[in-house]
């Protein structure tokens, strides 16, 4: 079902372009009085596109997932929470509206922290909660910028960005936006949950970081682009361009599977923003499309040798699968050239248009330098996977079954192979009516393939450094420790945040709590109470010679007073 919705949007979205047509519906929800509640949904190319691509994606994932979590007890349980996911990125996708947005956003931010806890361990839980309170910063922003929406007649924001550009509630509203964005789209200093999510089922993982979660913080601001000024687009610049930089870094030094594979979303979703800030939004988009497929596709193929490795991770076990999983194998170095930006693959459509483009600009060293080292790092860590997974010998178990009978898995995958070898070059066809003019030197043209080059080089290289456990290569892995944590950053997201205040709390509670409120409170009061009974009691449980005594004591009184 999910699948000929798709390919109804796509042709539908074809058509909306051609004949650049907008559609507003307005459903009427009830009335009250004089007042109507209205649901509106915007269609244009772009939300049909966007859904035609992220329910194709799901079909594929939901067929994938019916043998990848066969074992699993609560199999309808999961299928139905990744449609809760899909449905809730559908109701982001089509809203022009701030409140309709919200209903998708919040869903988006529950259905993910239920399935990052799907299997229920410390680890899950742990990064579970982590999730869920770095996306309550930016579902608050979303209410704030609700609440800043009142200054205007209507919710529905798509009206009045190029209108009320330059007055200061509609620059809040964007600044809020952009906060919004920066959790969802996990771009520093809120990049620790999105490696942290990767405790979630791996089709989820697949859903997760290809067209659902986070790409909405980048669809948002594509949406919000013509409101933004030149300060809001530096600031955007800067970061996205440090996340790139640090999760490029971070993948490098990483040997979890599919973390490696995350740190290099994140590294995508950086590009995007950095993109999007330089003014190209439809460049954005195109290059969020692109991604969508061969990063779906990479966490597929990751899925699959997870699965054949008996659950194992960590890539210094992998090796020599070319042997065992070959055509598993061919998916995945399809998916991560296309990710380097492989000549002709649909990855090197966007990222090689987007570089050209960003080399057109009149911008600084810093960010120039900057863009082509994270392109670099991303060939360097892609090589580093694919020699750790493909060459060399298998230095996991030497009993093992690895093999590619899971027919249905093999299938999920390959109905997306050709779209990640052709979709670029058609997508580049149908967006772009007119082509980019690209003027450059040579030795600036020629940049980006010399850098990949080395890229390549150095990953081999690092690999091999890698492997051979000598005392130099120990010390490096210690001392590059700041580098492969993501700059300290999952540890300042929690234990920075929480640590001293979970101490604090305990001091007041040892020194309040359970100290001077209860001597003089509660306890003291009990205390003396107990007391004053147990000595009633005595008195009262003794014998007769006790009640004579304390009345010749009371006549005594009576004739002395």
């Amino acid at each position: 079902m999910f699948f000929f919705c798709s390919v109804l949007f796509f042709s539908l979205s074809l058509m909306f372009l051609s004949l650049n047509y907008t559609l507003f519906c307005e459903i009427e929800m009830f009335k009250l009085n004089s007042t109507i509640i209205e649901f509106t949904i915007l269609f244009d190319w772009m939300s049909l596109l966007f859904m035609s691509f992220v329910l194709l994606i799901s079909s594929m994932v939901i067929f994938y997932s019916n043998e990848y979590m066969l074992g699993d007890n609560y199999l309808n349980r999961f299928i139905l929470l990744v449609m809760m996911f899909v449905l809730s990125m559908m109701f982001l996708i089509i809203s022009p509206n701030l409140l309709s947005i919200l209903l998708g956003w919040d869903g988006l931010g529950l259905v993910s922290y239920c399935l990052v806890i799907y299997y229920q361990n410390v680890k899950s839980f742990n990064a579970g909660m982590l999730t869920a309170l770095t996306n309550r910063i930016g579902d608050v922003a979303l209410l704030m910028a609700i609440a800043w929406m009142l200054n205007y007649g209507s919710w529905n924001y798509i009206f009045y960005l190029e209108e009320f550009k330059n007055e200061i509630s509609m620059e809040i509203i964007t600044w809020l936006m952009i906060l919004a964005a920066m959790t969802k789209s996990a771009q520093i200093p809120f990049s620790s949950w999105l490696p942290a999510a990767m405790a979630a089922p791996t089709p989820v993982s697949s859903l997760v970081h290809s067209s659902t979660l986070v790409t909405a913080g980048v669809y948002l601001l594509i949406r919000f682009n013509f409101s933004m000024n030149y300060m809001m687009m530096y600031f955007l610049l800067f970061i996205g361009c440090l996340t790139m930089f640090m999760s490029g870094l971070g993948a490098s030094f990483e040997f979890d599977l599919k973390k490696i594979i995350a740190l290099s979303t994140l590294s995508q979703l950086g590009l995007m923003m950095s993109i999007l800030a330089l003014g190209s939004y439809k460049l954005a988009f195109f290059h969020l499309l692109t991604h969508a497929l061969f990063k779906a596709l990479l966490f597929m193929c990751a899925g699959n040798i997870i699965h054949n490795l008996n659950n194992c991770q960590d890539i210094r076990y992998m090796g020599g699968l070319m042997k065992t999983m070959p055509l598993t194998c061919s998916f995945f170095n399809i998916s991560n050239l296309s990710l380097c930006g492989l000549p002709f693959l649909s990855g090197f459509y966007s990222k090689d248009l987007i570089v050209e483009f960003m080399s057109m600009d009149y911008l600084n060293l810093f960010v120039y330098f900057m863009f082509y080292l994270c392109i670099g790092l991303t060939v360097m860590y892609s090589f580093r996977l694919i020699y750790y997974l493909c060459v060399g010998e298998m230095n996991g178990l030497v009993l093992n079954s690895m093999s590619e009978k899971n027919f249905i898995i093999i299938k999920g995958m390959s109905g997306l192979i050709f779209l990640v070898i052709c979709m670029g070059s058609i997508l580049s066809w149908i967006m772009f009516f007119t082509p980019f003019y690209i003027f450059l030197p040579f030795y600036m043209k020629i940049l980006t393939l010399l850098i990949i080059m080395l890229g390549i080089y150095l990953g081999i290289e690092m690999s091999k450094f890698s492997l051979i456990y000598n005392n130099l290569s120990l010390k490096f892995i210690e001392k590059s420790f700041f580098l492969s944590s993501m700059w300290y950053m999952p540890y300042i997201s929690t234990f920075m945040i929480n640590y001293y205040f979970v101490v604090l709390g305990s001091f007041f509670y040892k020194i309040m709590d359970q100290g001077w409120s209860e001597y003089y409170g509660a306890q003291k009061l009990f205390y003396e109470i107990k007391n004053n009974s147990i000595n009633m009691q005595n008195i009262f449980l003794n014998n007769m010679k006790l009640y004579f005594l304390l009345m010749i004591i009371w006549i005594l009184m009576i004739f002395l007073l």
